[in-house]
């Protein structure tokens, strides 16, 4: 085998190498990102059914002062 064919696939080798440590190094950033990314999803979605629930009881808080103030006008009026 000619040396130059041999120094050339060592280099390959060992860029080959090089590239498969660098992607490996990535890809464990990128999935560290992307967790970080998921917990501030699911503190937004915590904050939307939170909001949603706040919601439903202003809703219900609103019904029952109006059935409240009905029966304070009855009471005002019966006196």
């Amino acid at each position: 085998m000619n040396d130059a064919v041999l120094v050339a696939i060592i280099t390959g080798g060992i860029s080959l190498l090089g590239n498969l440590i660098a992607n490996s190094r990535t890809l464990a950033v990128i999935k560290e990102k992307i967790d970080q990314l998921e917990k501030k999803q699911d503190k937004h979605n915590n904050v939307i059914e939170r909001q949603y629930k706040l919601e439903e009881k202003a809703c219900v808080m609103e019904e029952q002062i109006k059935v409240a103030n009905h029966r304070i006008s009855d009471l005002e009026r019966n006196r």
